[in-house]
């Protein structure tokens, strides 16, 4: 795989700088902020697929016009998703996406392959502008962020790809020193402290000298979470971390993120397809079905969920509205 940089430098795997957010072509298509859902700036209006059960789910309440609990949309939040679609091609990955992150907290986005978790993640952090709708991080509108101020908002948020994106060139102790060096006037020494502690709290206290192909999958992806970690980012993003993980390693990459969520008190978002680690380490779940949100709660809203689709899927039943196409 070539080398690109990781999310500290703005750019992450098979992606590029998202020029086109910038550029007034795409700003003039895109619709004018309006208050959306809960008095918050978004689309014009807010078209949710409704659970088949009603407004009132299991004696869960949502926020009306969303199938979000009412005990998640009421919490402060970092990050919010407002009628957010974005399609490739013909193919229409999100369809009017609308959800709210509590912060603190960790959330975890399930669902189908296909389904959009990951490009939410990149609209998060600025690497897609939606074709409707607004995400709002930390009070700013991302898709009108100019390049300055999007590169900033990046320095708050650590993310974290599938296979770790390492630098293959460079051993663990420049990988993880890199988004130092590139984004801070910090010195050697300084920044010499900062790694060697960040590989330590991700169980990789001695490997600074090792080459990422000296290096099992696990091993890469803590080494990318160290690297994640150094600039202390308020919000931490994992793209499935615990793919191609054997399950004793998956638990304890699972109990990593809960534990350095907390430590740092960060909002984390996690794409995973692992039930089983889920329920480890969850705080909240959105569940996204055919490019909607089609069910967004506490662990134990989803875990009790009267809906068809989110018991089959969360409890892998073989039986339900889901099939193999």
């Amino acid at each position: 795989m070539s080398e690109i940089n990781p999310i500290s430098a703005s750019e992450g795997p098979g992606m590029t700088r998202p020029t086109p957010i910038t550029t007034p072509a795409v700003r003039a298509e895109m619709p004018a902020a309006q208050p959306a859902v809960g008095g918050r700036v978004g689309a014009a209006s807010v078209t949710v697929e409704p659970l088949p059960s009603g407004a009132n789910h299991g004696g869960r309440e949502n926020q009306p016009g969303t199938n979000q609990s009412m005990s998640t949309w009421e919490k402060d939040a970092v990050i919010e998703l407002c009628d957010v679609s974005k399609a490739f091609g013909s193919f229409k990955v999100l369809d009017g996406v609308t959800c709210r992150i509590p912060r603190g907290e960790i959330t975890v986005l399930m669902g189908p392959s296909g389904t959009g978790k990951s490009v939410c993640l990149r609209h998060v952090v600025g690497l897609l502008a939606p074709d409707r709708g607004d995400i709002i991080v930390d009070g700013k509108h991302v898709p009108t962020l100019g390049e300055r101020d999007l590169l900033e908002l990046r320095r708050s948020i650590g993310m974290l790809f599938q296979d770790g994106a390492l630098f293959s060139s460079m051993n663990l102790f420049d990988n993880v020193a890199f988004p130092l060096r590139q984004h801070t006037r910090k010195g050697e020494a300084e920044i010499r402290e900062i790694v060697i502690q960040r590989l330590s709290e991700v169980g990789l206290a001695g490997a600074e000298k090792r080459m990422p192909n000296e290096l099992s999958g696990g091993m890469r992806k803590r080494a990318g979470f160290a690297r994640a970690l150094v600039m202390e980012p308020r919000i931490l993003l994992f793209d499935e971390p615990d793919s191609g993980l054997d399950p004793v390693r998956t638990t304890l990459l699972c109990d990593l993120i809960r534990e350095i969520s907390h430590k740092y008190q960060a909002t984390s978002i996690v794409v995973s397809h692992d039930v089983g680690a889920v329920r480890r380490f969850a705080d909240n779940i959105g569940i996204l079905y055919k490019g909607k949100m089609r069910h967004f709660g506490t662990k134990e809203e989803i875990e009790n969920s009267p809906d068809e689709f989110v018991k089959q899927f969360f409890n892998a039943e073989s039986e339900g509205p889901l099939g193999m196409d």
